[in-house]
């Protein structure tokens, strides 16, 4: 599902504009970003995890070259799914 599939979802499911569903997304979306930054987790409660986890810098290889590559430190975002959305992805 693509943002806009997901905006005209909220919006029909919500009662509201696309506007109103465009806008309500993002500034989750940008929740969940300043939550990583300050807190480095956020949790929705049965859904989902989102944590900010650290990577340290590394040497890496060029698959089609071999030569190797220097990859800098960064922090990377990871999803756990909660119970509610396992449950809600395994039932028939």
């Amino acid at each position: 599902m693509s943002k806009s599939e997901l905006v005209n979802y909220i919006a029909e499911k919500a009662g509201v504009t696309k506007a109103d569903a465009t806008r309500t997304l993002d500034a989750m979306m940008n929740g969940v970003i300043k939550g990583l930054k300050e807190k480095g987790k956020v949790t929705l409660t049965g859904f989902c995890t989102f944590t900010a986890k650290e990577k340290a810098a590394k040497v890496a290889r060029n698959p089609k070259t071999g030569e190797p590559v220097s990859i800098p430190a960064r922090v990377a975002a990871s999803i756990k799914a909660g119970s509610k959305l396992k449950d809600a992805l395994n039932q028939a």
